[in-house]
């Protein structure tokens, strides 16, 4: 087994069912690209805004449906009464939260049966009504079926991880019956999605406006004890111990017991020198690292792995329009090899941890369009599989235009899960108003984000016509390099307080096998316009206007340094970035070949000149 390289396999696998969990395969190329996307995949286009308007044409016809309605009520549906309870408004951020009363209906069979029947008939559309609605299980979608929230409808997904390892299609014995999903870009079997799809073609979620809701409950306390939220990591004295980033007894003291056949090298670079690797968040791509299949990836019941809000898997030709999603456990919207999705005039506002409000994952032609971001981590994070599962390809021909990002840490991110590359994505006409920035400010507008671990390449990234009017954050949030590392700490803002952020180095304590060098090129970011605000240390907007940290030598441990790179072909033009509090040094740059900066403004001097580091 190698580490340092992973093939991409865009061959159709199916999921097998005959032999259980055990013998459980991801079903691995929902993507098969074709000749006429080869243009967009290769060269720098000569004009990449016509490519990005072909994106878009791809979108002007419309999904069809079936000309035929299926409401809820239909199938035994019945709306509760709602009351208030003390719980979490954010992550360990107490407040009043809506939830059905006790004892309210659950609409779970009722949804259930009319997806089935509108299946049944070749397609149709599912209607929920006005009115609150307690789903106790996930909303799973099937291929011509089109879900309708309509005005004034709030379905409440049981806040009980319970009612997630009820009805999935594997049966995991003690860990519940499961669903195959990725999660923070590695496949597993897990708790369902809270709305889910796989293998599903012309599908449909949508709401009539932004009173259509999805709640995930994610900071809502399950009987007076824990609440979603609390898994990421815990509040003093609620059960501190049990979370995704503790150590589990429920995995093996040594990742032999699962990988027999790894050699003592590869386990000591698996597990390295402490037992962090046993936390769920590590534990799962140390599974993937070692080699194991899908099926033997077991969480679920007894595992602290979240589920996300709505997660489609190898799906094609999907529309997402017109709804509000509040509240959820994890990640609100994470499509993974789909092809043809279209997201519009969706509302996200969640504020929980890692609450990233839309990660098209190794997806194919996506538009995300007049949407609005109001979310607790990126409002925007594009991924491309982590560790060795990149089975399904890169992200590519992504579009995101006209959108809002009110609040998160990341305005338009890409990573930092991009092992298997992301290419021509274009983001244009884009506002991020930071609206909290007294309080909790958008760390990066602009930020592409990987590690030695992540690797994978990052290459033409086209950005526009941007306004920044409240600024980024405007004190450092400074990176921790690994002990010994060329890079002293609290020295370079990586993580939070530049308006663009290149960053080649991220996080890189959280992983211990580095063997796989990112390859960052052609970045081209014009039109950005960055506003002050007044702050007690004096009038900012931001702290420093471009922070870009290409791959540190330093951190790698696999046997091939010349594939470590500097970052190359980045331009800047016509931007002006406001006046930065650390206005002594504008910019950051570590390993950089050629970042040029043409007519760009900060702190009121204007800059010609290419970084070289």
């Amino acid at each position: 087994m190698t580490m340092n390289k992973q093939a991409i396999d865009t061959r159709r696998r199916a999921l097998l069912r005959g032999a259980g969990a055990a013998s459980l395969a991801l079903g691995g190329g929902a993507l098969s690209l074709p000749a006429a996307a080869d243009a967009m995949a290769h060269d720098r286009p000569s004009d990449p805004w016509r490519q990005a308007e072909a994106i878009a044409g791809r979108f002007k016809t419309p999904l069809v449906f079936r000309k035929q309605d299926f409401p809820i009520t239909a199938h035994g549906a019945k709306p509760c009464k709602v009351i208030t309870v003390q719980g979490f408004v954010g992550h360990h951020e107490p407040g009043m939260v809506s939830t059905p009363a006790p004892g309210a209906h659950d609409c779970y069979p009722a949804i259930a049966a009319a997806i089935a029947a509108c299946a049944r008939a070749g397609g149709g559309r599912v209607l929920i009504p006005a009115g609150a609605w307690l789903c106790k299980g996930p909303i799973v979608l099937r291929s011509n079926v089109h879900v309708h929230l309509k005005s004034g409808a709030h379905v409440f997904f049981s806040n009980d991880p319970e009612d997630f390892a009820r009805y999935g299609e594997v049966d995991c014995g003690p860990n519940g019956k499961l669903t195959l999903s990725r999660w923070q870009s590695n496949d597993c079997l897990n708790y369902s999605p809270l709305v889910y799809a796989h293998k599903q073609n012309n599908i449909a979620l949508t709401g009539e406006d932004w009173t259509s809701i999805l709640d995930g409950q994610g900071g809502v306390p399950l009987n007076g004890g824990d609440c979603w939220w609390d898994w990421k990591s815990k509040r003093t004295g609620a059960r501190e111990l049990v979370s995704q980033v503790a150590v589990n007894p429920a995995n093996p003291p040594s990742i032999l017991t699962v990988a027999p056949n790894l050699s003592p090298s590869q386990v000591k670079l698996i597990e390295g020198e402490s037992s962090r690797w046993r936390n769920d968040e590590s534990y799962l791509p140390s599974l993937s690292e070692a080699g194991v299949p899908v099926g033997k990836r077991v969480f679920g019941r007894g595992h602290y792995l979240r589920p996300c809000m709505v997660e489609f898997i190898g799906c094609d030709r999907v529309l997402l329009k017109g709804y509000q999603v509040n509240q959820a456990p994890f990640w609100l919207h994470h499509p993974v090899a789909c092809r043809d999705l279209e997201m519009r005039q969706v509302h996200m506002d969640s504020m929980g941890p890692n609450s990233d409000g839309f990660d098209p994952e190794a997806c194919d032609y996506v538009l995300v369009e007049d949407c609005t971001f109001n979310t607790g981590d990126d409002c925007i994070a594009i991924k491309a599989g982590k560790n060795l599962d990149t089975q399904f390809g890169p992200t590519q021909n992504v579009l995101i235009q006209k959108c809002i990002m009110n609040s998160g840490h990341g305005g338009v991110t890409l990573g930092s899960e991009m092992s298997g590359g992301i290419q021509h994505v274009y983001a244009q006409d884009v506002e991020f108003r930071n609206v909290n920035w007294a309080t909790s400010p958008l760390s990066t507008a602009i930020r592409m984000k990987t590690n030695m671990n992540r690797g994978g390449f990052l290459k033409h990234f086209y950005v526009r016509n941007v306004t920044i009017p409240n600024g980024v954050q405007t004190t450092p949030h400074f990176y921790t390099p690994l002990p010994g590392s060329p890079i002293a700490p609290k020295s370079v803002s990586s993580s939070a307080g530049a308006v663009i952020t290149i960053d080649c180095d991220y996080a890189p304590t959280a992983d211990n096998v580095r063997t796989r060098p990112p390859v960052v090129s052609n970045v081209h970011i014009s039109n950005v316009k960055v506003g002050n605000v007044k702050t007690r240390a004096g009038t900012f907007s931001c702290y420093q206007a471009i922070m870009l940290l290409g791959p540190v030598a330093f951190d790698y441990n696999g046997s091939d340094p010349s594939t470590i790179v500097p970052i190359t072909d980045i331009t800047i033009s016509d931007c002006d970035f406001g006046i930065p509090a650390n206005a002594e040094h504008p910019w950051y740059a570590y390993n950089v070949k050629s970042a040029k900066l043409t007519n760009v403004t900060i702190a009121g001097k204007v800059y010609n000149t290419t970084l070289t580091a």
